[in-house]
């Protein structure tokens, strides 16, 4: 538990001082910002500061840093040093930078960012890898939480005609399309702040009780790595299973979201950074909670709770079983609540995220709703038949949320090198996210080259090809930047 307080106080100070040099480097000014100047009463419209947060830190957090961080524990201590490290010099830079360069460029969205300091193609690529991305997390987070609340309760005659977890994804999808098409302010503005609520409510609860129970948990100094409840290695593939709470790309075609609705720049700092922190807080008590589930000495938590045997290998039943037993009734139905609001709230923002990055490709103005339904109809048709084809196939989601991880991360990267082109050609300390983009890059190859899903190499040359991958993107970079300084300072003179 030591090393769990030692990590929660380094991610409140990462705020307060990394998070207060970063804005300095960026310099937020009184410029009019995109909702005042292009205000549309649809996606462009002030919402009060407070507000917006509750909504960024619910749109970026989703599953992931409760999920995640519970197959993250897996690994170990480690999980603590990713979440707190990874968060404060990453994830929080990767979120501040895409979502006040959002609003420096009218609202621009995550392909237009990075195709104005990649280039065209690369911007090609990106929105095709967005949308796609954004269908995935879509389609992923309909399951999750389909699957507390039938756990819950549903209708018994649709379980026998349609089978299980039907009834719930069928409501929960039609509130995606309802919620995908109305001005922002209608349901979001409204409904997200109570649902952010209900998951911090969650978390602090349950931080709450862990120092009550003082679980005898593996520490920082015991070694890196816990018992092996995983055959993985940490690298890579701690790197990309705990992405929200660390570092996640889909947090930048989120951000836009929210960059259209602030009215000074300078509330980013706790708006962007912040919800990161937030986000790596929530990250941290879950991380440690399943410590206690997996090692609590000298009886783990799935022995003392009553199916958490059957439970090891499931996050969902991991998270019913812990908020019921510690919680009781009353509060474990509102901290599931909680964990059943965020994955269904960054569902319905991915697709309007992918329904405004279609628009703005194909140049629609989305004002008016038979606009918006044109962008809408066909993309939640292709939704659907994803959706139904994860129904039908019994490694459907695992294949999903084991690509939507290696995407998520891979998305980073390319928004992590835009943002440290940017810094270079405004003559800013760019190795603040050179660092962090050299590093998820050489993750997000070696995932590739050695996992079972993609080429499956073995590990020792997977970590060869990715030292290489690193060189390259290395001497590529200061190649470029050589090539770049001296063509301004040929231009000075």
């Amino acid at each position: 538990m030591i090393s769990f307080i030692l990590s929660l106080l380094a991610l409140v100070l990462g705020y307060f001082l990394y998070g207060k040099f970063i804005e300095r480097v960026f310099g937020p000014d009184d410029r009019p910002t995109p909702a005042v100047a292009k205000a549309d009463g649809v996606d462009f419209i002030v919402l009060p500061s407070w507000k917006i947060f509750m909504i960024q830190f619910l749109n970026i957090a989703g599953t992931g840093p409760i999920f995640g961080a519970i197959m993250g524990a897996k690994f170990g201590p480690s999980a603590y040093l990713w979440i707190v490290l990874g968060c404060i010099f990453a994830g929080a830079v990767h979120d501040y930078m895409s979502g006040m360069l959002s609003v420096r460029l009218g609202g621009a969205n995550q392909p237009e960012i990075i195709g104005k300091f990649l280039g065209k193609t690369t911007k090609q690529v990106m929105l095709v890898f967005s949308v796609f991305l954004l269908m995935m997390v879509g389609v992923v987070f309909v399951f999750s939480p389909a699957k507390i609340l039938g756990d819950m309760w549903e209708p018994a005659f649709v379980i026998d005609s349609f089978g299980p977890y039907v009834f719930w994804i069928v409501v929960i999808f039609i509130y995606y399309i309802i919620a995908t098409l109305l001005p922002i302010d209608k349901i979001i503005g409204k409904v997200y702040p109570l649902f952010a609520f209900s998951l911090l409510f969650m978390a602090a609860a349950l931080l709450v009780v862990l120092l009550i129970k003082q679980p005898d948990i593996p520490e920082l100094w015991e070694g890196l790595e816990g018992p092996a409840l995983t055959a993985n290695n940490i690298f890579p593939y701690l790197f990309i299973t705990i992405a929200c709470g660390a570092i996640s790309g889909f947090h930048a075609t989120q951000s836009p979201l929210m960059a259209r609705c602030m009215k000074n720049e300078k509330t980013g700092r706790p708006i962007f950074y912040g919800a990161m922190i937030t986000e790596g807080i929530v990250a941290l008590i879950w991380a440690t909670v399943a410590m206690y589930f997996f090692y609590d000495s000298p009886t783990p938590g799935y022995e003392q709770i009553a199916g958490g045997a059957a439970a090891v290998n499931d996050a969902p039943s991991i998270v019913n079983i812990i908020c019921n037993d510690w919680l009781g009734v009353a509060g474990g139905i509102l901290a599931l609540l909680g964990v059943v609001a965020a994955p269904i709230t960054s569902g319905d923002t991915a697709f309007r995220s992918a329904r405004l990055i279609i628009a703005d490709f194909v140049k629609l103005e989305q004002r008016t709703i038979h606009k918006r339904l044109y962008v809408c109809i066909p993309m939640f048709a292709v939704a659907i038949a994803l959706l139904v084809w994860q129904m039908n196939d019994n490694e459907g989601f695992n294949i999903l949320w084991n690509w939507f991880g290696w995407s998520n991360q891979t998305l980073s990267v390319f928004m992590l090198w835009a943002i440290t082109v940017y810094m270079v050609q405004q003559r800013k300390p760019f190795i603040i996210t050179l660092i962090p983009a050299l590093f998820m890059t050489t993750v997000c190859s070696t995932f590739l080259f050695v996992s079972p899903q993609a080429f499956g190499i073995k590990s020792t040359l997977g970590y060869i090809l990715g030292i290489v991958i690193l060189v390259v993107a290395l001497v590529w970079f200061f190649a470029w930047y050589r090539k770049w300084m001296n063509g301004h300072q040929s231009h000075n003179n």
